[in-house]
């Protein structure tokens, strides 16, 4: 009996359907996971990998590294130190309109031994504010050099130094100041004795030019040694530099003014000694000793 085509084609694909549809029912029934531990893992339920011990674990090295640094407390930190440092340069501006002239004669301050002032000079009447204002600033400076130094050479100070910084710096600026005075006071005396008061002025002019321009010189290094405090120990080498290059200038001017005869070298070597030398050893230890008591 012949086959209908058309009947042949209709009903294969009826099989095919139901053969995969009952395929899929299996696979799917298989596919379903049930949780084995519902309530949480039982005790005897272990981990299947398990370690002999740590050291078997692979480790890194550090090939380079640094061991952590305390914060150290410094002016820089110190809302009162970096006040009192910006007072000083804030005296300076106020200052410089007024008394710029002294600025502009800072040179011939520091080296000039005329005698005779020439007629043409023009000294304005408010060089005393400016100087004022400038040898603050310069005692500031050293105040702030004094606290690093202190800080950087004495280690058994460290921790007194880093809980009462404004205190330290307060005390070490108002020391350069007394310290500015009594050498102010002994050139006074010196050049009336030994001199008349022409050359002991021009004395004093150089003194207080010296130390101007040392604060206005200082105060790059001591911003260097408070932003960067890997470079304390150069900045302070550099201050204590620029510190006997002032004196220098101003020992050299003196030379030039008293000198005359013989005696007088002899007069001029006692002087280094008791005025120049013995001052600042009796200063450095006499910092040591009140930063003790400070303690």
């Amino acid at each position: 009996m012949p086959v209908n085509p058309a009947q042949h084609i209709t009903s294969q694909p009826s099989a095919t359907a139901d053969t995969s549809t009952a395929s899929v029912g299996v696979d799917s029934n298989a596919l379903q996971l049930h949780p084995q531990y519902l309530d949480g893992f039982p005790d005897s339920a272990t981990c299947d990998t398990t370690i002999a011990s740590m050291s078997s674990l692979p480790t890194m090295e550090m090939v380079e590294g640094q061991e952590p640094q305390p914060f150290s407390q410094s002016p820089l930190h110190d809302t009162s130190c970096m006040g009192l440092m910006l007072a000083g340069l804030l005296l300076i501006v106020i200052s410089y309109r007024s008394g710029y002239k002294y600025l502009e004669n800072l040179a011939h301050n520091m080296f000039s031994i005329r005698r005779r002032e020439n007629l043409f000079e023009d000294h304005t009447v408010n060089e005393t504010q400016i100087l004022t204002a400038l040898i603050i600033n310069t005692c500031i400076m050293e105040g702030l050099l004094m606290y690093l130094g202190v800080d950087t050479w004495v280690p058994s100070l460290h921790s007194s130094l880093h809980s009462k910084v404004f205190l330290h710096t307060g005390v070490f600026s108002l020391i350069a100041l007394i310290f500015y005075f009594a050498q102010l006071g002994a050139y006074n005396v010196i050049g009336h004795v030994f001199s008349d008061s022409i050359n002991s002025k021009l004395w004093i002019d150089g003194f207080n030019a010296s130390q101007s321009l040392l604060g206005l010189l200082l105060f790059p290094v001591v911003s260097v040694a408070l932003i960067m405090p890997t470079m304390v120990n150069t900045m302070l080498i550099c201050a204590i530099s620029l510190y006997f290059c002032a004196r220098i200038v101003f020992i050299c001017k003196g030379f030039r003014i008293f000198y005359s005869n013989l005696p007088s070298l002899v007069y001029f070597i006692l002087y280094l000694c008791a005025v120049e030398i013995v001052p600042l050893v009796l200063l450095s230890s006499g910092i040591v000793f009140l930063c003790h008591l400070l303690q």
